[in-house]
């Protein structure tokens, strides 16, 4: 759900949090200890816990859990993490961003990996994640950025993408102190040298963006997109120290402690009712007697911190981001009442919610004059007093007995220090695996196991209070083992959230205890939840249990349980975990109902998609078939026009064309020859015929043919393609020729004349080698040689013909 106010962050354990980092559904912490803990929607790896699942609250990043890291990054789909020693380590969605991770390639990674390359042996001192690319600023003062390039996002003078971390030249010699990535542009604080003599030469932070220029993100009073950092001209003066940027919105921070704003005056987070954001503008306002020490940027607002810890916040209202408890834009800085008594530390900001980092109030002197755990005080020497290295508070030898690991104020989180009961309970149930339903079921059992020693102690449960306790762990056990991972997580927060501390006034964590607290008191606060995070509880005579006055507190030293022991209270308190859980199968029910009803819509639509694959696959053996009969066909075609080839008579169809075999001529096998191919002979007679081999002949007859010897030829064409039989004059004028070679692709055919002559009957020349030009040309240079060549009569033939071979031969 939405909150529209500052909420205390809900873990499993005590977090001291020295960094924090905010994505666009996904968010990472650095606590005390080096380590880091990461929690919302997994998509990519981009939590960095190996496993496809959502994360509701902190969870630790095992991968990662040895290193000690100073500081985290989130993006849109990748998280990055910094180690003290200046090692890069990033995770997430690689698949489809252009090298997003930096490791060269486009692998998503669902643990951190160390990023090597250029940054090898390099000290990365902070780190920007944008949606799209990553900037990553050394000690030195270097600048490297990796990712998509659009817009020349990168700085590079180009919008080429790069994979792994590549330095921007055009900054080379001069020191980088901060960068920030925006959606589509990036913007670098730089520190430049300015002064006229030598003696007074001082380095001042410049403003530097680049990217995309539109809504005037850039500063440079236009919308031209820029390649490489250019400085923001209208702001050469101020000395700059920190920058961030949003979607359309870059923000600005003098040393000073002035804040400017350019981009899009949308949703009002230009933080200046009149300003356009064609050129920078100055944050006043609220700001104007403030001493801005922390921007932070969404992608369409923006939050500051003050110097005196105040927090404002102004731009986009939706989903309740500003913190004032409502959802309207503000178009200039509000202070966040919510936090006004808060010693914040820092800010963060992720695309549509914002974090504050809060310093923990110390437990007053005060509070130290009786044990946290049994109430009981320390008036004389013997009782010695232990601080609990988990939550700081004060305990007597017999409540904080216990030692436990991972203890956030430990100095050393790998060996066990002395810890509270509830503290110790708390830790230990973090060490069990959330998967297994025997885990799940010793941590419900072990909520209880520091307030039993009291229970043992007084014996003052009747048996129908142990009664309902029993019926409560029965029921528990019906749950599935993830709602009942996610309510252990839920319980073990309100648990760590009332620490016994007697004094109304103290505070851990920014929470306030009751001072009604007590031992059962604590035992009944397990049952159900009944703080609300953030609520002040400060009066001593209302408990938000009983919600009547709890007695005074007892000096002997006998716990007062404050009629807290009435089979009653446990009897309601069971009554309304019966009615809780029956709402709780009820949801889980109507969510099988619902994946049952998407499941059968999947399987009609699987059974419709194999019906239509079916039926494709039907009409394509059809296609085959008919495809191989064609095949058949066509073959037959040819061998007919073969066979009706070889019993034509071979002068016969030198000048005319054979109206039988124009019926062919949609055959693969032959080639029509129009009347504009007739025309374009000059006067020659184009004429197809078919030869022995399949191959055709364009034959080229001499103009001296008349029209009368070509309708006799035509004649006798049809005469002998009625009668389907060759005469004997063909016959043996067909066994009197013969075919030879004169070179390659000419083929003059010869036949022989009675008396032992001979005649040249055509030439033919090959489509492969000659067109019919140089066919032409070939005929007229070399007619006279073929004649000597092969001893024939130099005599005006009627028809000669000069063929040319088909493509195909």
């Amino acid at each position: 759900m939405d909150s529209s106010l500052p909420k205390a962050l809900e873990s499993a354990v005590v977090l001291d949090v020295q960094n924090i980092a905010c994505g666009g559904r996904h968010a990472a912490l650095v606590n005390k200890q080096g380590e880091v803990f990461s929690w919302g929607e997994e998509s990519g790896g981009r939590l960095g816990h190996g496993v496809d699942s959502d994360v509701l609250h902190p969870k630790l990043i095992d991968a990662l859990s040895n290193m000690n890291i100073e500081l985290v990054a989130c993006g849109e789909y990748h998280t990055c993490a910094v180690t003290l020693s200046g090692d890069l380590y990033t995770w997430g969605d690689g698949t489809y961003n252009f090298g997003l991770l930096g490791h060269g390639n486009e692998v998503s990674h669902w643990v951190p990996k160390r990023v090597n390359g250029p940054l090898e042996g390099i000290h990365v001192s902070s780190i920007s994640c944008g949606p799209w690319h990553t900037a990553v600023v050394t000690s030195a003062g270097q600048l490297f950025t990796f990712g998509d390039g659009t817009f020349g996002v990168l700085g590079h003078g180009d919008r080429k993408s790069v994979s792994i971390p590549r330095e921007v030249e055009s900054l080379k010699g001069l020191r980088t102190v901060r960068a920030a990535c925006g959606v589509w542009h990036t913007a670098a604080v730089v520190e430049v040298m300015v002064g006229n003599s030598s003696s007074s030469n001082c380095s001042s932070g410049k403003l530097f963006t680049w990217g995309d220029g539109d809504k005037g993100r850039l500063g440079h009073g236009d919308k031209e997109a820029k390649l490489v950092p250019t400085c923001v001209a209208a702001l050469v003066e101020p000395n700059f120290c920190r920058v961030a940027c949003g979607h359309s919105l870059t923000v600005a921070l003098t040393t000073s402690g002035h804040v400017y704003t350019m981009g899009s005056p949308v949703y009002g987070q230009l933080g200046n009712p009149q300003a356009d954001g064609k050129l920078p503008n100055r944050v006043e306002g609220k700001l104007s007697k403030s001493f801005v020490e922390e921007i932070a940027c969404g992608s369409y607002h923006v939050a500051v911190l003050t110097s005196k810890t105040e927090v404002y916040t102004w731009g986009k209202g939706a989903n309740g981001r500003l913190g004032h408890g409502d959802t309207d834009d503000r178009n200039s800085p509000s202070l966040v009442e919510a936090l006004k008594d808060k010693q914040v530390k820092s800010i963060a900001c992720g695309t549509n919610f914002t974090a504050a980092i809060c310093l923990h109030k110390w437990v007053s002197g005060v509070d130290q004059s009786m044990c946290s755990g049994c109430r009981l005080p320390f008036n004389n020497f013997k009782r010695k007093r232990h601080n609990c290295y988990n939550c700081g508070l004060v305990f007597c030898h017999s409540c904080s007995s216990k030692k436990s690991l991972k203890a956030s104020m430990a100095p050393n989180p790998n060996k066990p220090y002395r810890v509270c009961d509830n503290c110790f309970n708390k830790l230990r149930k973090t060490f069990d695996t959330d998967g297994s339903s025997h885990s799940s079921v010793s941590r419900r059992g072990s909520i209880n196991q520091g307030p039993n020693e009291f229970i043992d102690k007084d014996e003052k449960l009747d048996s129908r209070s142990r009664a309902q306790l029993t019926r409560f762990s029965s029921m528990e056990s019906f749950k599935q083992s993830e709602g009942r991972s996610k309510r252990n997580k839920k319980l073990e927060f309100n648990s760590s959230r009332v620490s016994p501390i007697p004094n109304g006034s103290s505070q851990w964590g920014a929470l306030n205890i009751s001072k009604s607290f007590n031992p059962m008191f604590g035992s009944s606060k397990k049952f159900f939840s009944a703080s609300v995070p953030g609520s002040r509880i400060v009066s001593r005579a209302t408990s938000p249990i009983s919600r009547r006055p709890s007695p005074p507190r007892s000096t002997t030293p006998t716990p007062t349980l404050g009629g807290l022991t009435s089979p009653k209270i446990v009897v309601d308190d069971a009554k309304r975990t019966n009615d809780s859980l029956s709402q709780e199968v009820i949801k889980l029910r109507a969510q099988v109902e619902n994946l049952s009803r998407k499941a059968q819509l999947q399987e009609v639509e699987l059974e419709r998609t194999t019906k239509q694959l079916k039926e494709a696959i039907a009409i394509a053996g059809e296609e085959t078939a008919k495809c191989k009969a064609a095949k058949e066909v066509i073959k037959s075609l040819t061998a007919q026009l073969k066979d009706m080839a070889e019993r034509l008579p071979v002068g016969t169809a030198r000048n005319i064309k054979s109206p039988t075999f124009t019926s062919f001529s949609s055959s693969p096998a032959s080639i029509g020859v129009s009347n504009a191919s007739i025309d374009r002979l000059g006067g020659q007679t184009a004429a197809q015929e078919p030869d022995t081999d399949g191959s055709n002949n364009l034959l080229l007859a001499n103009g001296s043919s008349t029209a009368s010897n070509r309708s006799s030829k035509q004649g006798q064409l049809e005469a002998a393609t009625r009668n389907g039989s060759r005469t004997k004059e063909g016959e043996s004028r067909n066994d009197n020729e013969w075919v030879e070679q004169d070179e390659p692709g000419v083929y003059i055919t010869l036949t022989s004349l009675p008396g032992g002559l001979k005649d040249l009957k055509r030439v033919r020349f090959s489509r492969k080698r000659f067109s019919e030009k140089q066919a032409e040309q070939w005929w007229a240079e070399n007619r006279a040689r073929v004649y000597e060549q092969y001893n024939v009569r130099m005599i005006d033939k009627s028809s000669v013909g000069v063929g040319s071979e088909d493509f195909g031969h």
